[in-house]
């Protein structure tokens, strides 16, 4: 048989622990939120039993003593003892029938009568009313018996011949060593009951037997709260105390002792908390029934607002501890952030010197090898005045030995034409080999251009090309230092004839323009091949080139654009509808009142 088991990573077994953990709290919450609830509850009613218990004791014992004096003032009135003595005289009868009710009705009691020793009723406070006591035989009630045994009786039943139920109070009328009579009082407790009905719960009296006779509710009376025995039911047929109840017994279960005189009992199915005490003046006990069932709801309810507030306050701690950690987090990624961020700076900063570094080499490079290119074309240009000024000198020796003096002078100032050509040469040379810092001044476009072509001279003529400049208005001039722009003019002339070496046409064009801004504008235009589209855009990127392979590093362009920029100018390019590329050089312009 297989058997398989389920591992739990360290974080899933914290998160495990820390939800068990929270139900426990909530759970331990929920019982003390309940015990405290029903403990307090449970306070509170006993206190108010005890409250009541002391009202109702108090008033019913008060009942139970009030007619106690009726007895001996019957016993002093001369019509009582004359009727024992004569029970059949008639008018002993009417005149003490008339007494009892004279003095009943100041007493209010229940009734009031007169019983010879045989039990027999000779006189009634009630002999004119249905359902009267006169004549009635009551030797067998308990009060008759402890009266003739005891001198005094009570008795707590329900009536005979009224069926209505009354507390009974006998006192026996001696006469030296005997008793001719016994005096009985019969007392209402209707009223006490219907007084216990206002008062909060239920209010229950038990006799001697363990029988509910005096109670809140009807369904409650003359039931016994436990089976009665065979010699309690035998008392009771003889002396017949409930009358016809059926004194079914009570669902009586005593559940839990709360305290002395307090106990949880459930009755008839409903859980009570029973408060007792017993009575100063009858054998009863006086007990009352407070329901449970608000307490147990009041405690539930306790419970959930226990258990509520547990679960409000762990979620207030998960969120606070959340905020926290998050706010912990938060500081981790801004640290995390803002190191990655110096870092990035750091290194981009450095990047950047490196390439700022690569640049200037690059453009270094690239006038290198423009004077590489430049060497080969100035190499003829330079031979012929060389040349030239040897042949002028020899020839000015000669003339000089034959004195003719003028000649020799135009010799002279032919060489000095020549050398200042060759001085202008070197120095476009000198400037564009070294790194220097572009300083603007005004520069006339025309002799620009022209000193350009001196440098390319050879390569126009190597290739045949036409040269065509067109600069309107002539004495137009650009804010540009002189050397870089010539070196930019040298390079877009350059390339456009090295373009066109292999067109049948061959004319170069330069063009300046005053625009309407004030900027001077320049366009070197081709009749050559142009540039293809897909070169266009990144035409000033390093080591972009349309050249073959091994021709050019093309890095030309980049430095002229580099040079264009730092003359506050801008350089672009682009294709002729015609046919070949065209190049614009956009310069500010010189104020016309600067002479270059």
């Amino acid at each position: 048989m297989e058997t398989s088991t389920v591992t739990f990573r360290p974080r899933t077994r914290r998160a495990v622990v820390r939800w068990c953990a929270a139900l426990v709290l909530v759970a331990l919450s929920a019982l003390v939120g309940h015990h405290l609830s029903m403990q307090a509850g449970l306070a509170r009613l006993r206190e108010a039993a005890e409250h009541r218990l002391d009202m109702v004791a108090t008033g019913l014992d008060a009942e139970l003593t009030r007619f106690d004096y009726l007895p001996a003032l019957l016993e002093m009135t001369p019509v009582v003892p004359a009727l024992l003595n004569a029970p059949a005289d008639a008018s002993l009868r009417d005149a003490a029938n008339r007494y009892l009710a004279g003095v009943n009705a100041t007493a209010r009691a229940e009734m009031l009568y007169v019983l010879d020793a045989g039990g027999t009723s000779l006189a009634a406070s009630d002999w004119d009313r249905p359902g009267t006591t006169l004549g009635q035989h009551y030797e067998f009630r308990p009060y008759m018996i402890d009266a003739l045994a005891q001198g005094r009786g009570r008795f707590y039943g329900v009536g005979i011949t009224s069926r209505r139920p009354g507390y009974y109070l006998s006192y026996a009328l001696r006469r030296e060593r005997s008793v001719p009579g016994v005096v009985t009082v019969k007392i209402n407790l209707e009223d006490n009951e219907a007084a216990w009905r206002k008062l909060p719960g239920d209010v229950v009296v038990v006799d001697q037997r363990g029988v509910v006779i005096l109670a809140t509710r009807d369904d409650l009376k003359f039931r016994p709260l436990l089976p009665l025995d065979a010699l309690q039911r035998a008392e009771v047929l003889r002396s017949r105390p409930y009358g016809e109840a059926a004194l079914a017994p009570l669902r009586w279960q005593r559940l839990e002792a709360l305290a002395p005189g307090v106990q949880l009992i459930r009755v008839e199915g409903a859980d009570r908390l029973v408060a007792s005490r017993t009575l100063r003046n009858a054998p009863w006990q006086l007990l009352t029934l407070d329901d449970m069932a608000p307490l147990r709801v009041a405690a539930r309810n306790a419970a959930m607002t226990a258990a509520l507030g547990m679960v409000a306050l762990l979620l207030l701690g998960v969120t606070l501890w959340q905020r926290r950690r998050a706010e912990r987090q938060k500081l981790a990624n801004q640290a995390a952030l803002q190191a990655a961020h110096d870092g990035l700076e750091s290194m981009v900063a450095a990047r950047t010197a490196q390439l700022r570094a690569a640049q200037d080499e690059l453009v270094q490079a690239g006038k290198m090898a423009a004077l590489g290119q430049m060497s080969a074309g100035l190499a003829h240009e330079l031979n012929q005045p060389l040349t030239a000024m040897r042949t002028l000198s020899e020839s000015a020796a000669i003339l000089l030995d034959h004195e003719r003096h003028d000649e020799v002078r135009g010799n002279l100032k032919r060489i000095r034409d020549m050398v200042d050509r060759l001085a202008r040469l070197t120095a476009q040379l000198k400037t564009f080999s070294h790194k220097n810092q572009l300083g603007p001044s005004p520069v006339a476009l025309a002799a620009a251009i022209d000193d350009a072509r001196v440098i390319v001279a050879g390569a126009e003529q190597k290739h045949g090309v036409q040269v065509e400049v067109d600069i309107e208005p002539p004495q137009l001039a650009v804010m540009a230092d002189e050397a870089a722009l010539g070196s930019v003019l040298v390079n877009l002339m350059r390339n456009a004839i090295e373009a066109m070496e292999h067109m049948p046409q061959r004319v170069l064009r330069l063009q300046g323009r005053l625009s309407e801004d004030g900027r001077a504008v320049l366009t070197v235009s081709d009749t050559g091949p142009g540039i293809r589209d897909d070169v266009v855009p990144k035409l000033f990127e390093p080591f972009v080139t349309t050249k073959p392979a091994g021709s050019g590093l093309g890095l030309g362009l980049v430095l002229c654009a580099q040079l264009v920029r730092a003359m506050n100018g801008g350089l672009r390019a682009d294709n002729r509808e015609g046919g070949g590329a065209y190049f614009v050089v956009d310069l500010p312009a010189a104020s016309p009142h600067a002479h270059p």
